[in-house]
């Protein structure tokens, strides 16, 4: 398996947790995410509190308006502001969604890609494109969706294929794959499972709304579910520990508690990270 570009927990940046998280040693918190969009071209008293942050921690980012699976050209002069930000604050990794949200302009949603051979080819071009512009590799996520329309494979089919044709890496969304297995009713231990351990960057975990026993909303908007952690132990049994970070993006409760979240995800990578006492045969 290749070495991480960050390790540890991770926690979501949001400006909500700036002021909290100014004064705070690091410690529980081995690295911090941020939406590129947020920061670019950001200047004066922001900008400034924003480099003390990429000064005291490593950094990845999650994209969400590169739309690598629409219609539209691919926005290179934005992914040229993206490699400049990257390389200003020494980003370890850029991600962004396997989805797309917009064509002439933007859909402020993450709509769902075809499942279909012809967009695997579509999107693993302009992954490709992506890596060449940015000069380094970049990790996309498996996404949440309701509706698969015109789907010619399965998620995991088509999710293997764009990983396979772009020689792209992986941001595992542990929480998506429980949303998905749940409402498209397949077994979310088996998708963990056939998801291949050396694309890995690292995995995000997050909350979601119970809308109806057979339905889930991907929210980020609630404490991490049992099955999620459960899941992600599981994903550490299995692939070895790998870094992980938290999504909270509303009802952000106080900064202990989602430190309590932070240290859960200590707590199992440890576990994991335990030798594996050999056993006495008499």
């Amino acid at each position: 398996m290749k070495p991480y570009p960050v390790q540890g927990a991770g926690l979501g940046l949001r400006r909500a947790l700036m002021g909290p998280l100014a004064d705070y040693t690091p410690g529980q918190i081995d690295f911090l995410e941020v939406a590129p969009e947020n920061w670019i071209d950001m200047g004066g008293a922001r900008g400034r509190q924003f480099r003390a942050f990429t000064e005291r921690y490593p950094f990845v980012t999650h994209g969400l308006s590169l739309s690598l699976g629409g219609p539209a050209p691919l926005d290179e002069a934005f992914l040229g502001k993206v490699k400049t930000f990257l390389d200003e604050h020494n980003v370890r990794y850029y991600t962004e969604h396997l989805s797309y949200c917009g064509d002439d302009g933007h859909l402020y949603d993450l709509m769902p890609i075809p499942f279909t051979a012809e967009a695997v080819s579509y999107v693993a071009s302009r992954i490709r494109r992506s890596q060449e512009i940015l000069e380094r590799r970049i990790a996309v996520e498996n996404v949440s969706y309701y509706a698969a329309p015109g789907a010619e494979m399965t998620e995991l089919e088509f999710l293997l294929a764009v990983l396979e044709e772009a020689d792209c890496d992986l941001l595992l969304d542990v929480n998506n794959i429980v949303v998905n297995s749940i409402n498209h009713r397949y077994d979310a231990e088996a998708f963990l499972k056939a998801l291949p351990a050396e694309r890995i960057a690292y995995a995000h975990i997050a909350g979601h709304y119970k809308e109806a026993e057979d339905l889930r909303v991907d929210t980020h908007g609630s404490d991490v579910s049992e099955q999620v952690w459960n899941l992600l132990d599981t994903a550490y049994r299995h692939f070895g520990v790998f870094p992980t970070l938290l999504e909270r993006d509303f009802n952000i409760p106080p900064l202990d508690e989602l430190l309590g979240e932070v240290d859960r995800i200590t707590a199992l990578q440890a576990k994991w990270s335990a030798p594996v006492k050999e056993t006495a045969h008499a």
